[in-house]
C-alpha cells in the first residue's frame, strides 16, 4: 500500500495544483472515477489508468486486464460503461519486438472490450525510440448514469457484512502493485506470474449483476479489486468511511490449493468486487448474484475500531489501522532539477536548416509515418459500434456518442505529445490540455472536464521530478483558463529500463457535451467550391515538430508557444460557427502542421483543395510548423460574408486560404508550390502501418 502505484507518495503533493471543482463536477479525485453533470439528471463517469509494465512483459494480458480494470472503475460508481478509449506508445515498428508488443496490446484491448460489448471509439498511437523497452498502455472508460445512482467505495455501518463477489482468487497478480513501482530490467521477464489474466465473460456477468444489485438500495459501498487486491479495496473503503473491517481469509473462495493469507491478501486476480451490504439484506443480495451465476461470499464485517483485522479462522494474522495504509503513508517532495540536455536542445539554431527541394515528397513522407498515418489497422480490430450509440467513429478529431432517448451526445478524446513535453514540460503540459479541448470543439462539443494519465521515469531522479512538476503546473494553468477541471487520473512512474527513461508523457482524456446532435461536425472537406478558412495564426515554429524529427533526425528547438486566451477565443469562435451551422467541417492543426492537417481534411472528405498562403514565412515553417491554437474550417461559398462578419465580431485572427475541389491538394506560397494527388496521399496514409506489420 505504500508502493508508488498505490500511495502516490511522490506525486500527491504536486497533484494538489490541479483545479478539481466546477459547476458540473459531481465527484472529483478520490473515488474510483470522476463524475460530471450533463443535464437532465444524467452524469458522465470517466477515468484513465495505465497498465504499462504488465503490457511490456505480456502484451495481450497486460492490455486486456488494463481494459478490464478501468471498466470496473466505472460500473463501481453505479454507471453503465458505454465506451472505451486508449493511448498507446511504442518504439519503432522497424523493430520486431515492437511489432510483437503492438500486435499483442491491440489484440488484448480488442479481445476484452469486444467481448464486453463496450465499443472502443477513440484513441491515439505514437511510435518513438524512447518507448523501445518500455511501452505505454493507458486505458480509459466512460459511462453514463443518473445522478441518484451514484455509488461510492465506503465501508459504512459497523456490523454490516462485507462480501467478495466474482472470480475465485488465485496466485496471479501477486506483487503487481510493487512491480508497477520499479524500473523494468532483464529480471522483469521472470515476473510474468505477477501479471493478471482476464476473463471478459466473467466481467460481463459481474457488471450486469453489480448494476442490478445497486438498484436494490441495499448496497452501502462497493469497490473493485485492482492493485494490491483485497488489501487495497478493503482498507480504502474503511479509510474513506473512518471505520475498520474484520475479514477471515479462510472464507475467501480460492482456485488454487494451499494459498497463504499473504497470497490471498495480495492476489490481483481479476473480475472481483468487494461489497458492504446492509445487515439483514444478505439473502436478497446473494440471490441476485446467484441469478448471474456468480459467487458472493461473506468474508467479514465493518467494525467501529478503525482497524484492518485479518483472520485465518480464529487466528489473527494481521492487524493494522486502515488509515495507516492509506492516509498515513509517507509523502515526498523530491529534489527537482532542470535536465542538462534541455538548454542546448532549446537553443539549437533551426535557422541553419536547409529548405527542401520537394515539399510534396516531404508531405507524403510524413503521411506515411506511423505516428501520423491512419490508425485503421488498430481500430478495425475493435467493435466501435457496439451499443449502437456511436455517431462519429474512430478516425476523427474526437468520437461522438449519442445519449439514447435525447437529442444530445458526448464527445470523447485522448491526447498527448511527449516531444513537446521533453523540450518544454510547462508548455507541453499546456498544449496537451489545449489540444484535447480543441479536438472536442472540432466535433461541436463544449469541453467539460478531464482525466489524466501521467507517465514518467523514476521520480527519485531530480531531472525526472522536475519534468513532472513543470508538466503538472502547465496542465493546471491550461485547465484553469479553459475551464476543464481534473476529476481523476493516474500517475505512472518508473517507466524506464536500464536507467533510460521514456519521454515524459502526460495523457489527457477529455469529455465534452453536444447539446444538439444535428451540430456534429467532422474533419472531412464536403463539397466543391466550399471555402477554407484558417482560424488562429501561422508562425514559423519548427521546434519539437514531427517534420524536424522525421526529415532532419532532430528533436530540438523550442516547443511552440501557446497563448491560452487566444486558444480559448479560437475554440469559442469555432463552436459559435458550428452552432450557427455555418462551419461544415472543422479540424485542428497538430502533428505535421498545416500541410498534414489539410491533407487529412482532403483524405477524410475524399476531395482535393487549392490553398494559397500569403504570410512571409519560410516554406518548412509554414507547412510543417506545429503552432497550436489553429483550426481549419470549411464553409459554403454563399455564407462567406456572414462568416467573416461573425469572425470579426468575435475578434479572432483568421485567413481565407482556399477552396475545396478536384483530386489534388495544392498549397502555394511565395515562390513555392506543393502539389500532391489525393490517390498518392491515400496510399501513403492508409498503407503505412499495415506495411510495417507485414514485415
Amino acid at each position: 500500500m505504500w508502493s508508488e502505484h498505490c500511495s502516490y507518495k511522490n506525486s500527491k503533493n504536486v497533484l494538489k495544483q490541479f483545479p478539481t471543482t466546477g459547476q458540473r463536477v459531481l465527484q472529483g479525485p478520490g473515488e474510483n472515477a470522476g463524475v460530471v453533470d450533463i443535464g437532465d439528471g444524467q452524469a458522465v463517469v470517466f477515468k484513465i489508468e495505465s497498465h504499462n509494465h504488465p503490457s511490456a512483459i505480456e502484451p495481450y494480458q497486460g492490455a486486456a486486464t488494463g481494459v478490464g480494470g478501468i471498466i470496473r472503475d466505472i460500473f463501481t460508481m453505479g454507471a453503465r460503461p458505454i465506451a472505451s478509449l486508449n493511448s498507446l506508445r511504442f518504439g519503432s515498428l522497424k523493430n520486431k519486438k515492437t511489432r510483437y508488443l503492438f500486435e499483442g496490446v491491440v489484440a488484448g484491448i480488442a479481445g476484452y472490450g469486444n467481448c464486453m460489448g463496450i465499443p472502443t471509439v477513440a484513441g491515439e498511437v505514437y511510435f518513438h525510440p524512447s518507448y523501445e523497452e518500455n511501452c505505454l498502455v493507458n486505458a480509459m472508460c466512460v459511462g453514463i448514469m443518473k445522478h441518484e445512482d451514484l455509488a461510492k467505495g465506503l465501508a459504512k455501518g459497523p456490523g454490516n457484512p462485507v462480501f467478495l463477489v466474482g472470480a475465485r482468487t488465485g496466485r496471479d497478480g501477486i506483487h503487481g502493485a510493487t512491480f508497477a513501482s520499479e524500473e523494468l530490467s532483464e529480471a522483469s521477464e521472470e515476473r510474468v506470474p505477477a501479471i493478471q489474466t482476464g476473463d471478459p465473460f466473467m466481467e460481463k456477468l459481474l457488471m450486469e449483476a453489480c448494476l442490478e444489485v445497486l438498484k436494490t438500495g441495499y448496497i452501502v459501498g462497493m469497490q473493485d479489486l485492482g492493485a494490491a487486491g483485497i488489501t487495497s479495496s478493503s482498507c480504502e473503503m474503511a479509510s474513506r468511511a473512518g471505520t475498520g473491517i474484520e475479514m477471515d481469509v479462510a472464507k475467501v473462495p480460492c482456485r488454487e490449493e494451499g494459498m497463504t493469507p499473504y497470497e490471498i491478501l495480495l492476489s490481483e486476480s481479476q473480475e472481483r468486487m468487494l461489497f458492504v451490504v446492509e445487515k439483514g439484506r444478505e439473502e436478497e443480495i446473494q440471490a441476485i448474484f446467484q441469478k448471474w451465476d456468480l459467487e458472493a461470499t461473506q468474508i467479514g464485517q465493518v467494525t467501529v475500531d478503525g482497524l484492518m483485522t485479518i483472520k485465518e479462522g480464529a487466528e489473527i494474522v494481521a492487524q493494522v489501522p486502515a488509515q495507516a495504509l492509506t492516509e498515513l503513508c509517507p509523502r515526498y517532495d523530491r529534489e527537482a532539477q532542470e535536465p542538462e540536455y534541455l538548454a542546448p536542445a532549446q537553443e539549437y539554431d533551426l535557422g541553419t536548416l536547409p529548405e527542401m527541394e520537394d515539399y510534396g515528397k516531404v508531405l507524403l513522407t510524413l503521411l506515411g509515418t506511423p505516428t501520423i498515418a491512419s490508425k485503421e489497422w488498430v481500430f478495425s480490430q475493435f467493435d466501435y459500434l457496439g451499443g449502437t450509440n456511436t455517431v462519429v467513429p474512430p478516425g476523427s478529431d474526437a468520437a461522438v456518442l449519442r445519449i439514447k432517448g435525447y437529442n444530445k451526445g458526448i464527445a470523447l478524446t485522448v491526447d498527448g505529445n511527449s516531444r513537446y513535453v521533453y523540450l518544454d514540460p510547462y508548455r507541453g503540459g499546456q498544449i496537451a490540455v489545449a489540444e484535447a479541448a480543441r479536438n472536442l470543439v472540432c466535433v461541436g462539443a463544449v469541453p467539460l472536464a478531464l482525466t489524466d494519465g501521467l507517465n514518467f521515469g523514476n521520480p527519485e531522479k531530480p531531472e525526472v521530478f522536475w519534468q513532472f512538476k513543470e508538466t503538472v503546473a502547465g496542465m493546471s494553468k491550461a485547465c484553469e483558463v479553459l475551464e476543464t477541471p481534473v476529476v481523476g487520473g493516474n500517475v505512472s512512474f518508473y517507466n524506464e529500463t536500464k536507467g533510460e527513461a521514456i519521454y515524459p508523457t502526460p495523457i489527457v482524456g477529455m469529455v465534452g457535451l453536444i447539446e444538439d446532435l444535428s451540430q456534429v461536425t467532422t474533419p472531412g472537406f464536403k463539397e466543391e467550391e466550399d471555402i477554407i478558412i484558417l482560424l488562429g495564426q501561422n508562425k514559423d515554429e519548427l521546434g519539437a515538430s514531427t517534420y524536424l524529427s522525421i526529415i532532419h533526425g532532430l528533436e530540438a528547438g523550442k516547443t511552440p508557444e501557446i497563448d491560452l486566451e487566444l486558444e480559448k477565443k479560437v475554440q469559442q469562435a469555432t463552436l459559435e460557427l458550428i452552432k450557427l451551422k455555418l462551419a461544415v467541417s472543422a479540424h485542428d492543426c497538430s502533428e505535421g502542421g498545416l500541410a498534414v492537417a489539410l491533407a487529412e481534411c482532403c483524405l477524410a472528405g475524399k476531395i482535393g483543395a487549392e490553398v494559397a498562403l500569403t504570410e512571409n514565412l519560410r516554406p518548412s515553417g509554414m507547412l510543417f510548423g506545429e503552432s497550436p491554437s489553429r483550426i481549419i474550417i470549411s464553409i459554403r461559398k454563399g455564407k462567406i460574408d456572414t462568416v467573416l462578419q461573425s469572425l470579426k465580431k468575435l475578434q479572432v485572427p483568421y485567413k481565407v486560404i482556399g477552396s475545396v475541389g478536384g483530386e489534388v491538394l495544392s498549397i502555394a506560397g511565395s515562390g513555392w508550390k506543393v502539389k500532391v494527388e489525393l490517390a498518392e496521399m491515400e496510399e501513403k496514409y492508409r498503407r503505412a502501418i499495415p506495411c510495417f506489420m507485414q514485415g
